[in-house]
């Protein structure tokens, strides 16, 4: 009996023991939170003291792009100052608080008498975003019926630097959150004590232990991008001088990984500063990266032959008869200038010249259902599944199974009559590069979260398309020998190093009057490189410039410029 109660008192004690030990790593564990993980709040509480707390201070986590070496560089993250508000109540000569004022601010003389001239109101805020220094000279003032109310506010460094992708922060009614980009992918986790920004620390440690255990999906995080600041700054310095050159609608670029498709730059203009939006068009915020859909011409040229090229339809070194047009179906199709090449014009003449009847003649070997196979399965009419909101899938209906017009696989050859965004054309053409596979573009590297775990995003495993590794280098080797022997007549060709590359030039649709604008076009560009190991791939496009008729013309020398940065900044070494 003796022995049997000491058992039961061991075990006892064992549980006890237990649960004081589980107790102890919470109670730790909460400490560090608030010493810590939470030191700024806390800071907050106390400065609540000294100065009227705003109700529900803005509180958010930061965004941050990473630079090559893995350091973390603030991209949106929050600034801390001060609100001026005051109480009319409390005010009896409106005049002469707005003198005195004025001496340490400027402020609207019209507006400010126009806030204090009701003596019933009890709250009216007059300035927002004031810095210490401003505080305390206003402190000094001691004026009766002005308070200073402690106020965050949302804050991007970089102004407009990567906007489409970050978005911004804005009410919505009366709720206020990310609306645009990252900021509205994330919100959830970017999101802070919506009810009340101060952490009160018992109710933390006993109000709900099972948080503790909970899986970091729940729990408040920071974003870590994959976006590298300074790659991102030279691609949209590039943008601009194209868009001033050539007076552009529109433009566009993305770099990205080929192999994993992490994303080091995006951008595109006009763009718009989220610090400041109040004034901008409701348009510019959405991101035509992943939301506007484009006929892209030429650069999908590549995509067709990979696929005849894989089928055995035909080789590089496949000749025929160029006369500069084919009829299909009472329809005309022209090359670009309208000349032919003559009656030995090989696959990689094709490429090298874009010869839209070298693209006919393609297809017609190739035929319809297996034009429709390859270039789906590049993923022309799907999406990408990039983590940016309102991404949009491809326009493909003119290569529908039911379609039974020649004329629209033709166009389709040579880039027409289907339309992509821009990050799903990347993707497809990234397939050329990297031995056949389909990755999913990504800004975001990892999450790191508030409980001190960061967890790094696991991507869905690249996906085989139709063609092989050993196409995939055949059609690679071609496109080199575009840059080395096409490209500004060869004069392009880096000695050491070996870049693919390809051309587009579209005709933009009427998408009124129907049918294309005989003299609006689209320009795009694609290459990557080191071409058979490829840690690059690059792609721009420009809507609607003037004064220049080929994508050769606009592109050539900016894709130059952003190349060799690459290498030089990444340190690549010859491949050649």
């Amino acid at each position: 009996m003796k022995s049997n109660a000491s058992s039961i008192f061991s075990f006892r004690t064992k549980v006890l023991s237990i649960l004081i030990l589980i107790f102890a790593s919470i109670l730790i564990g909460k400490l560090f939170l608030v010493q810590i993980i939470h030191r700024e709040a806390f800071a907050d509480e106390a400065n609540k003291q000294y100065f009227t707390p705003s109700a529900g201070v803005f509180e958010r986590g930061t965004i941050f792009f990473k630079t090559k070496d893995g350091s973390l560089v603030s991209a949106a993250t929050q600034m801390a100052g001060f609100k001026l508000v005051v109480n009319p109540s409390e005010i009896s000569d409106p005049e002469d608080v707005y003198k005195k004022l004025s001496t340490k601010l400027s402020i609207n003389q019209e507006e400010f008498l126009k806030k204090t001239e009701d003596r019933n109101d009890t709250y009216a805020e007059i300035i927002d975003h004031l810095s210490q220094k401003q505080m305390e000279a206003i402190s000094l003032l001691k004026i009766r019926g002005v308070s200073l109310v402690k106020e965050k506010w949302r804050f991007y460094p970089g102004g407009s630097l990567a906007s489409h992708t970050l978005g911004l922060v804005g009410y919505k009614g009366d709720e206020l959150g990310g609306r645009y980009g990252l900021e509205r992918q994330y919100d959830d986790e970017l999101s802070r004590n919506k009810d009340n920004p101060y952490i009160n620390f018992f109710a933390e440690v006993f109000s709900n232990i099972k948080e503790n255990f909970s899986s970091p999906e729940e729990k408040d995080g920071d974003i870590i991008t994959t976006i590298e600041p300074s790659v991102q700054g030279f691609l949209e310095k590039e943008l601009s001088q194209v868009k001033a050159k050539w007076a552009v609608d529109s433009i566009g670029g993305i770099i990205m990984n080929p192999k994993d498709g992490a994303i080091y730059a995006m951008g595109a203009l006009p763009q718009f500063d989220p610090n400041d939006f109040s004034g901008e068009n409701i348009s510019v915020f959405a991101n035509p990266l992943v939301e506007r859909v484009l006929e892209f011409g030429s650069v999908v040229k590549p995509l067709v032959m990979a696929g005849a090229l894989d089928a055995g339809a035909v080789t590089a070194g496949t000749a025929y008869n160029d006369t500069g047009s084919v009829w299909i179906e009472k329809k005309e199709i022209f090359n670009f200038d309208k000349k032919g090449r003559g009656p030995d014009t090989t696959m990689q003449e094709v490429l090298g010249e874009s010869l839209n009847t070298g693209m006919v003649f393609v297809y017609q070997k190739l035929g319809k259902e297996k034009l429709r196979e390859y270039l789906y399965s590049f993923g022309i009419k799907d999406r990408t599944g990039i983590n940016l909101p309102n991404e949009t899938s491809g326009l493909t209906s003119n290569l529908d199974i039911k379609s039974s017009r020649e004329i629209e696989y033709a166009n389709a050859s040579f880039g027409q009559g289907i339309a992509m965004t821009p990050i799903s054309i990347v993707r497809s053409l990234s397939a050329l590069s990297n031995g056949g596979y389909l990755v999913t573009p990504h800004v975001v590297d990892s999450i790191k979260y508030n409980n001190g775990i960061s967890k790094k995003i696991i991507y869905p495993d690249p996906v085989q398309t139709k063609i092989s590794a050993e196409t995939s280098e055949e059609i690679t080797r071609m496109l080199v020998e575009v840059m080395d022997k096409s490209l500004k007549g060869g004069l392009a060709k880096l000695e050491h190093n070996s870049i693919a590359v390809k051309t587009g030039t579209a005709q933009v649709a009427n998408l009124e009057g129907g049918g294309y604008y005989e003299d609006k076009h689209t320009h795009s560009f694609v290459g990557y490189f080191p071409a058979y190991d490829p840690e690059f791939i690059i792609f721009l496009y420009a809507v609607n410039p003037k004064g220049v008729q080929y994508a050769s013309q606009t592109w050539a020398d900016p894709f130059l410029s952003i190349t060799k940065f690459l290498l030089n900044y990444y340190k690549i070494l010859p491949d050649r």
